[in-house]
């Protein structure tokens, strides 16, 4: 394995570690719904019913990560998922899973 596979290696295992508490899966999953425009803090916290400062450790760890983006409003923080970084994810587990040894059907992922 190369360097630069090991290097994106580390970057999704960070980015599945930052999504494995139920909060911040909760939190990715609304961030998607509410795309591209994203949600104040507040209104994933109400949503979510996170307290704020359990809130914001969250955010800040999915923002490290790069699956969340972050924009000032004014007095209000927006947050939105970063569709690119979570796109490159589910594909780099795609590419294993579906095209390369088939051990997942690829219509069983893109279908809902």
């Amino acid at each position: 394995m190369s360097s630069g596979d090991d290097d994106q290696l580390v970057r999704f295992a960070d980015m599945l570690s930052a999504m494995g508490t139920e909060p911040r899966l909760r939190i990715i999953r609304r961030l998607l719904a509410a795309h591209p425009n994203g949600m104040v803090v507040g209104e994933i916290g109400a949503d979510l019913d996170i307290a704020p400062s359990t809130l914001s450790h969250h955010l800040e760890k999915l923002r490290n990560e790069g699956l969340a983006t972050v924009r000032r409003e004014g007095a209000f923080l927006r947050y939105a998922a970063n569709h690119d970084a979570l796109q490159e994810l589910l594909a780099f587990l795609y590419a294993e899973c579906c095209t390369r040894n088939k051990v997942v059907k690829p219509e069983t992922v893109t279908c809902c």
